[in-house]
């Protein structure tokens, strides 16, 4: 490590009027936007006041730094490690304007990642897919690596609540917006084939819980005075709309990290939502608040599809499972979950061991085997 750290900061483009509109056609047409070239321009000029490394790491997103961390490493002869955060065109939650787009991205990703010594994926479905996609890559060190959380943030008692609410939190981003206009524009997606068969991003939401839950409370009406909805984060304007639908919902907004993880371990469902799949398909990504779900030990009500977070939610056995747009799925596992509260019945706790292999600190280690391995190559090739 360096012993001392310079930060340099590169001034950023300032948008102006219309920037929207340009943003638009730029993507239409193919075009690099004006924060791509600034990104590009800003991580080269940085990268070349740096000396005396044996590997360059890039953890993406923006994926605008694949091509210029590839070129310094050109530039100063040593190999470099990719890491992903999500999968980059192989996501399915991205969503481009035709289909000649997606393959336009897809040949970019090829070319971009084609140099990396080694290219680690979040999740083994998105690893499996870049190797499918990409058969040369066969030969590269891909792994998977996932998301996690720090325990040291998990530490201590839980909070202790005083009321008598069942309350339930869900953390993070929702995607009403883009599941909306998706919807809006499904029919004209399905023919540019600009989005992934099948998928709905409306699930990715609190929609359809407020649907199951009054529902709920039309069957149920004591409830309406004892279930509260924690959505903690930044909404959208659409996001909004949905919660002036009910008096149920509690905004707390954009929270301080610790005071998200203290709401986390208060509740009594956590709710993670997933966009929606046909049923043979999987989910590429794995949503990073899933780990810190786990960590909190709390029950969780996940509606998503198939892939790694079912997979993992299923070995932890805290959570209840239904698919994204399971409206019955969600009140079934609603009401039983209020039922197990007011029986007192005590909530089992995930594996330690399972736990552990999320930990950030065992991800580091992996990474830094990552690290070992590549740079063994390198001397290896050096020799030959």
């Amino acid at each position: 490590m360096p012993a001392e750290l310079e930060v340099v900061r590169v001034p950023g483009p300032e948008p102006g009027a219309g920037a929207g509109w340009r943003a638009r056609a730029e993507r239409w047409a193919g075009l690099e936007p004006q924060w791509s070239r600034w990104w590009r321009a800003g991580t080269l000029a940085c990268g070349r006041t740096i000396s005396g490394v044996d590997i360059l790491y890039t953890w993406m997103s923006p994926f605008e730094s694949a091509e210029p961390i590839a070129r310094l490493a050109r530039e100063l002869g040593k190999p470099w490690v990719a890491d992903l955060g999500d999968p980059w065109a192989l996501d399915e939650m991205f969503v481009y304007p035709s289909r000649a787009h997606r393959w336009l991205e897809l040949r970019r990703m090829r070319r971009a990642l084609g140099g990396a010594a080694a290219v680690v994926m979040s999740t083994r479905e998105a690893a499996c897919r870049l190797q499918a996609r990409f058969p040369e890559f066969r030969g590269k060190l891909v792994v998977s690596i996932p998301n996690g959380f720090d325990a040291h943030d998990f530490e201590g008692d839980p909070p202790v609540r005083k009321d008598d609410a069942f309350r339930i939190v869900h953390t993070g981003y929702l995607h009403t917006e883009l599941g909306l206009r998706q919807r809006r524009s499904s029919r004209l997606r399905r023919l540019l084939g600009g989005s992934v068969r099948g998928v709905d991003f409306l699930t990715r939401s609190h929609v359809f819980l407020l649907e199951a839950i009054e529902s709920l409370i039309e069957q149920e009406p004591s409830l309406r005075s004892r279930i509260e909805i924690h959505l903690a984060g930044v909404l959208s304007n659409a996001d909004t709309r949905y919660t002036r639908l009910s008096g149920l919902v509690r905004t707390p907004g954009y929270l301080p990290h610790d005071e998200t993880v203290e709401l986390m371990r208060s509740a009594d469902l956590l709710f993670l939502p997933m966009h929606d799949l046909p049923s043979e398909a999987r989910a590429g990504i794995v949503p990073g608040k899933t780990y810190e779900y786990l960590a909190s030990e709390r029950p969780i009500l996940a509606a998503v599809p198939d892939g790694d977070a079912r997979d993992l939610l299923e070995a932890a056995g805290t959570a209840r499972l239904c698919r994204p747009a399971d409206v019955e799925g969600l009140k079934t596992a609603i009401r039983e979950a209020i039922a197990r509260r007011q029986a007192g019945a005590p909530v089992p706790p995930p594996s330690p061991d399972l736990l552990l292999r999320y930990e950030y600190t065992r991800l580091t280690g992996e990474l830094a085997d990552v690290f070992d391995a590549v740079l063994a190559r390198d001397r290896t090739r050096a020799l030959a």
